[in-house]
């Protein structure tokens, strides 16, 4: 049987510049009146056997306030950023140019002293390689953008690197299905309408 697993994209917390590593913040009124302007869109996907949803705070709460009542995983977790946890891209460079150089460089570099992207992609795919089939065949998780992004590289095969090209914008569905060790990214959208003879 082939899974079909939507991911949702957390609601921000923070405008895009101040993105921190691991923002555990919970989301601030621009990230709940963006879950309300969508939720009649997102609801639906409610109806999944199952849900689940990245321990953060704003991944929770996303998860609640579309009512899902996720289940928080572990493996859903953001990438262990080590003492860079809290910064933002622009505060690492500053403080570590040639560490923060080496570690987009390199996806198993560790300059930060926490996880290599290399094995964070691989802790997100193996989550989605362990998903029970005999438990239903729809899964919803709600998940920071990074853990998206990880999940999308697994699921293409593709160079570690290429999860720099991912761009998963807040409350954004993504939706991949197969079963362990082979999964499709599935692109949906509007219907092609009829031709006209």
């Amino acid at each position: 049987m082939a899974l079909r697993v939507m991911f949702v994209a957390a609601a921000r917390s923070s405008p895009l510049l101040a993105e921190r590593f691991q923002d555990d913040r919970p989301l601030d009124q621009a990230g709940w009146d963006a879950v309300e302007r969508v939720a009649h869109e997102l609801l639906p996907l409610a109806a999944a056997e199952l849900r689940y949803c990245s321990p953060t705070p704003r991944s929770r709460a996303t998860g609640d306030a579309l009512g899902y009542a996720p289940l928080a995983q572990l493996a859903l977790r953001d990438c262990d950023m080590g003492r860079w946890r809290g910064l933002t891209l622009g505060e690492a460079m500053a403080r570590e140019p040639e560490a923060v150089d080496a570690w987009l460089a390199d996806p198993r570099a560790t300059p930060h002293g926490g996880e290599p992207l290399l094995s964070f992609i691989t802790r997100v795919g193996n989550w989605l390689d362990t998903r029970p089939v005999d438990d239903g065949d729809r899964v919803v998780a709600v998940a920071e953008p990074s853990v998206i992004r990880a999940a999308l590289v697994y699921v293409l095969k593709a160079p570690p690197s290429t999860y720099w090209n991912i761009d998963v914008r807040p409350l954004s569905t993504t939706t991949v299905t197969g079963r362990a060790g082979h999964w499709n990214l599935r692109l949906e959208g509007a219907r092609a309408q009829p031709s006209r003879a």
